[in-house]
């Protein structure tokens, strides 16, 4: 339940639509509701904007779908992450609504007439990189940023960057995904103002340690304004980085007049 529904519920209450009791029976699973196997967090969508998203990961077919029908019941929206194709097609077959994305790996239920906002970049470094950029992107897309894609565009091609610099400075908040060394997070940070989000890959030759290296290298990054996600963490990027699109929004949609007044 998000915050329009419950606002919706309230004022069928106060105008006697629904009766109190019934009121009671729709809150009884809030803020949470145990299916023996997972405990659903019905309440996150009010504390933080957006419904529990499933890690399918571990989990049986049986469980996700089951999961995935009770999260429906009271949201508009499902995002399911780390998804097989045997999960994907028995969440296709549950609802018309999903879309499997399949180089992210993800299955998203997008909202009824969803209004993005603001600008969240993906850059990568590789090609190799970009299922987990897309993990990124489909995360932040459905929670309701506007997303836009700057893919292979690595280090050892430095000028396909450095000719693509309007659109990093456009943005609210950038995802850097690299593998290898893990170098170009440093590198757009030493561009832009902007947050960046890094997020090492597991690509790379033996050495590299399964992304070990790219993430180490990370959080050495010299460069200021650098955070850094743990190895293949498309999705924390994607939700951080639709947080401070939010945030970083909210001064320029203010009333006009707010910012200039003076208290006294």
């Amino acid at each position: 339940m998000n915050q329009d529904q419950l606002r919706a519920l309230l004022l069928e209450v106060q105008q006697g639509a629904v009766a109190v009791p019934d009121a009671l029976h729709r809150l009884r699973t809030l803020p949470y509701e145990n299916l023996g196997f997972a405990s659903l967090d019905h309440h996150r969508a009010l504390r933080q904007g957006f419904p529990e998203v499933i890690f399918c990961e571990g989990k049986t077919v049986a469980q996700v779908v089951a999961i995935a029908k009770t999260l429906l019941l009271k949201n508009n929206s499902l995002l399911a992450t780390r998804v097989e194709p045997s999960v994907a097609r028995a969440l296709l077959r549950m609802s018309k609504r999903a879309t499997y994305h399949e180089a992210a790996r993800v299955v998203a239920i997008v909202p009824p007439k969803l209004a993005r906002r603001g600008s969240v970049l993906i850059v990568t470094a590789g090609t190799a990189d970009i299922p987990i950029a897309e993990e990124a992107r489909v995360t932040a897309d459905i929670m309701g940023s506007k997303t836009d894609t700057l893919y292979d565009v690595g280090v050892a091609g430095l000028h396909r960057l450095l000719g693509q610099q309007d659109r990093l400075h456009d943005a609210r908040a950038i995802i850097v995904a690299a593998g290898m060394d893990g170098v170009l997070p440093s590198v757009v940070g030493g561009l832009v103002r902007q947050p960046v989000i890094a997020v090492p890959t597991s690509r790379g030759y033996g050495a590299h340690f399964g992304g070990l290296a790219a993430l180490l290298t990370m959080l050495n990054s010299c460069a200021a304004g650098v955070g850094v996600m743990n190895i293949d963490n498309g999705f924390g990027a994607g939700c951080l980085a639709h947080r401070i699109n939010m945030v970083s929004g909210m001064d320029s949609e203010e009333p006009k007049g707010k910012k200039n007044r003076v208290r006294g």
